[in-house]
C-alpha cells in the first residue's frame, strides 16, 4: 500500500462509520478479499487499498465521500477492473469504491430511443437487453463481456464500431454524479439538444473517476442494423494495408468496423485460442472490415467495391464470412488479441490515435523506433478511426533496459504522433502508466487549466489522486 502525506489513513473510527453506511458485508478489509482490488489489466502493476466498500445507493456513496472528503481520505472507484492504464488503481492507499452492486437498468424508453442505466451494467449485458426491442448501443470495447457502462464513461470507451457509429460521449445524455464534497447532481438533460451553460456531462466523460462518481446514464440509442457482412483481408505489406484504410474510405464506403491487425497479433490470438487460422508466411497483415445495414444488396455492393479498393493494395485472397460462426471466430480472434499478448509476456500497451490517412507514417516510426531502441512490437486497433494499439513486448530483455531505455522510444513515438496531429490515448485513458507523457501533449499552462477544473469538483483532490496529471 502506498499513502501520500497529503492523505490520512483510514482509522478505526472512519472504518466503523464506512459499516454503518454500507453495511459490514458491504466492507472489505482483509488482506486475501482486498487483493482483486490492488490490481486491472494493466500490465503487472498491483497496489493495494486500504479497504473496499461496497456501496449499492447513491446516498451511501455520497456520505461515504462527504466522510473521505472531511478526513482527507483517497477514494478510487472500481468499475469491472478491465482497464488498460492504471485508472483502477488504488496508488494512494485509501478507500477503493466498487460500483459492482449498481447493476440494474432502470428503464428502456421505446417511445425516445433512450435508456437510463446504473453504471455497474455490463456492457455486453445492456447491449444484449436493448436488442431484444430492435435497438442498438454501439460502443463495444474487447472487454464489453466484463466491462462496466460507467468504466465506458470514465476512459470515454470506443471499440471497433467507432469508426462508424463514435465512441462512448456520442451516447451520452445526462448523468447522475455524486461530488466529492457529496453533492448529488444530474448534468445535463435527457435531450438530444442542449446548449444550456457549459457542457458538465461531456467534461465527466473520460475525466477517468477524477472529477465525480458517475451513478446512473441516460443512453441514447438507434435502430438495430438487421445484417452485417465481415470481410478478412490478407496483405503482404502492412503498410500498404494501412495506406488501403484511408482509401475504402475516399471511395465512400464507411465501414461499420475497419480493424488493422499485424501477423503476429492475430497469430498469437489463434494459438491463444486454438482456434486454427492458416496465414501463409508472407502475410504481414490482416484488416478485418465489417458492414452492416438493413439491406443486404446494399451490403454486398459495398464488399464488391471494397474489393476493387483493396486490390490496388498487395491484398490477397480475401476470406469473407458470410455465417454466424465464421464471423462470431473472427471476432473472436479480434477480441482476444490482447489477452494472447499479455499471455506470451509482460508488455506496454501504447494507446495511439492520428487522422487515419497518417496511419502507415504511424506504423513504420514503430517499427523504426523499435530497432533503434531493440524491442518487438505487435501492432493492432481500430484502424477507420486511426486508432493504434502498440504492444511493446518484454520478451528477453532485461529489466532496466524494460523499465527505463524503453521509455524513451515511446516518447519518441508520443511526440511522432503529435506531429501527425494525433495524441497519446484514443480510448483507453491516461491513468497511472500514461501521465509522465502528457508533457508531450499539452503545454503547461493548458495542464494547469485542467487542473484548476479539478479543483472545482474536488477541492482537497481526494477523487482517484495521482492520475493523469504527472507527478
Amino acid at each position: 500500500m502506498s499513502i501520500s502525506s497529503n492523505y490520512n489513513m483510514v482509522s478505526d473510527e472512519v472504518l466503523t462509520a464506512f459499516k454503518q453506511i454500507c453495511g459490514s458485508e458491504n466492507v472489505i478489509t482483509s488482506q486475501k478479499d482486498l487483493e482483486p482490488f490492488a490490481h486491472d489489466e494493466t500490465e503487472d502493476l498491483k497496489y493495494y487499498p486500504e479497504v473496499v466498500l461496497l456501496p449499492s445507493t447513491r446516498q451511501q456513496i455520497s456520505e461515504i465521500l462527504i466522510l473521505c472528503n472531511t478526513n482527507l481520505i483517497p477514494v478510487t472507484t472500481r468499475g469491472a477492473g478491465t482497464g488498460l492504464s492504471g485508472g483502477a488503481l488504488p496508488i494512494m492507499g485509501g478507500v477503493v469504491l466498487s460500483m459492482q452492486k449498481f447493476d440494474k437498468i432502470i428503464d428502456i424508453d421505446l417511445k425516445n430511443l433512450q435508456a437510463t442505466v446504473e453504471t455497474g451494467v455490463i456492457t455486453q449485458v445492456f447491449q444484449e437487453e436493448v436488442a431484444k426491442h430492435g435497438l442498438f448501443y454501439p460502443p463495444d470495447p474487447s472487454s464489453r463481456g466484463a466491462c462496466f457502462m460507467g468504466g465506458n464513461i470514465a476512459e470515454n470507451a470506443g471499440g471497433p464500431k467507432a469508426a462508424k457509429y463514435g465512441v462512448t460521449k456520442d451516447f451520452i445524455l445526462n448523468l447522475e454524479v455524486v461530488l466529492a464534497t457529496g453533492e448529488i447532481i444530474w448534468t445535463g438533460s435527457n435531450t438530444l439538444k442542449n446548449a444550456t451553460g457549459y457542457n458538465l456531462t461531456q467534461l465527466i466523460i473520460g475525466s477517468e473517476g477524477t472529477l465525480a462518481i458517475v451513478t446512473k446514464a441516460v443512453i441514447k440509442l438507434i435502430p438495430l442494423p438487421m445484417h452485417s457482412l465481415v470481410m478478412l483481408a490478407p496483405f503482404t505489406s502492412a503498410t500498404k494495408a494501412c495506406e488501403a484504410v484511408s482509401a475504402i474510405y475516399r471511395a465512400g464506403i464507411t465501414p461499420s468496423c475497419l480493424e488493422f491487425m499485424e501477423k503476429n497479433a492475430l497469430k498469437w490470438a489463434s494459438d491463444y485460442l486454438n482456434i486454427p487460422l492458416n496465414i501463409s508466411h508472407e502475410i504481414e497483415a490482416h484488416l478485418l472490415i465489417e458492414v452492416d445495414g438493413n439491406h443486404l444488396e446494399t451490403l454486398f455492393a459495398d464488399c464488391e467495391k471494397i474489393n476493387e479498393v483493396l486490390s490496388q493494395f498487395e491484398v490477397e485472397d480475401i476470406l469473407f464470412a458470410d455465417t454466424a460462426e465464421q464471423k462470431d471466430a473472427l471476432w473472436k480472434l479480434r477480441r482476444n488479441i490482447a489477452h494472447a499478448v499479455k499471455s506470451k509476456s509482460i508488455y506496454k500497451e501504447e494507446d495511439t490515435v492520428v487522422p487515419r490517412a497518417f496511419l502507415p507514417q504511424l506504423l513504420s516510426k514503430v517499427k523504426e523506433v523499435g530497432v533503434n531502441y531493440g524491442f518487438e512490437s505487435v501492432c493492432y486497433g481500430h484502424a477507420g478511426d486511426g486508432n493504434l494499439h502498440i504492444n511493446i513486448v518484454k520478451g528477453d530483455l532485461d529489466d532496466e533496459t524494460w523499465n527505463s531505455t524503453i521509455n524513451h522510444g515511446i516518447s519518441e513515438i508520443f511526440a511522432f504522433v503529435k506531429s501527425l496531429k494525433g495524441t497519446i490515448s484514443g480510448e483507453h485513458g491516461i491513468g497511472l502508466v500514461q501521465k509522465k507523457y502528457m508533457p508531450i501533449i499539452f503545454s503547461e499552462f493548458e495542464m494547469n487549466l485542467m487542473k484548476g477544473i479539478k479543483k472545482v469538483f474536488d477541492p482537497n483532490s481526494i477523487l482517484n489522486p495521482g492520475k493523469i496529471f504527472p507527478d
